[in-house]
């Protein structure tokens, strides 16, 4: 915020019209301070909204815009427009716009992967669904990508570290088929973890959590190429996917 735009606003808090609604967005600090108790001491009516920052919020932000135009979204399309836009919450909200204005009918992961593909692409959480899948080649291919197009290996690590954390809970529930709600995540998530743990053991778990633990220390400063250290993290999960065994309901792995 400039100097000149708070000094315009201080004057407009003071005379505002009150059939006019202004949208300001506060990223923190000290700057513009000012301005906010103005408003909070002004006599018009202040909405103030939280910032939407888990994926199960987001998740629930384009259900409910989906809901009230009348329409319908499959879960997995859900997830992924959170997986390739879910950055940026207006990017997210004018995505859903866009889909229904050029779609009939259920929105579904094709038509997001048909306009988003791009973006997709270019997320670490493509290279963590692939590399839960145990496909390297698919998991080393997207993490170059992601690399290549600006995304940080800090943030493919964090993906990683989100996929395996999901499965972790998920597999720990076992049979006891855990509300998401209970399991802190998203139906959606819920219902990719359980599907992508066919082929998990729980020693592939716990090797896969020491290797993102690993690769997120190298990442922050530990390492000298991060790149390197995030690519073989992918390359470790997709070998102990590759290893592992498909685990029962109580969450043990069957031998």
């Amino acid at each position: 915020m400039t100097d000149a735009l708070l000094s315009d606003l201080l004057a407009y808090v003071g005379a505002a019209d009150p059939e006019v609604a202004v949208i300001l967005r506060h990223n923190g600090g000290q700057r513009g301070k000012r301005l906010l108790d103005a408003i909070k001491a002004s006599p018009y009516p202040v909405i103030a909204c939280e910032a939407i920052k888990s994926a199960k919020d987001k998740s629930a932000l384009v259900t409910a815009d989906v809901r009230r135009a009348g329409r319908r979204i499959e879960p997995e399309a859900v997830g992924a427009l959170v997986d390739a836009l879910g950055s940026d919450v207006r990017e997210l909200s004018a995505a859903v716009d866009q889909l229904l204005a050029d779609t009939q009918g259920t929105v579904s992961v094709e038509h997001v992967r048909t306009y988003y593909a791009g973006r997709i692409e270019a997320t670490g959480f493509t290279v963590a669904d692939a590399a839960a899948a145990g496909n390297a080649p698919a998991a080393v291919t997207a993490l170059r990508h992601a690399v290549a197009t600006g995304t940080d290996p800090v943030a493919i690590v964090a993906a990683l570290a989100m996929k395996i954390r999901q499965l972790a809970r998920v597999a720990a529930a076992g049979g006891r088929r855990m509300s998401p709600a209970e399991l802190g995540m998203a139906p959606w998530q819920v219902d990719r973890a359980r599907r992508e743990l066919s082929g998990w053991s729980d020693d592939a778990l716990a090797a896969s959590i020491l290797a993102v633990a690993r690769a997120d220390a190298e990442t922050k400063g530990a390492s000298r190429d991060p790149v390197y250290a995030v690519e073989r993290a992918a390359l470790t999960i997709c070998r102990a996917r590759s290893a592992g065994s498909v685990p029962r309901a109580g969450g043990r792995s069957a031998r």
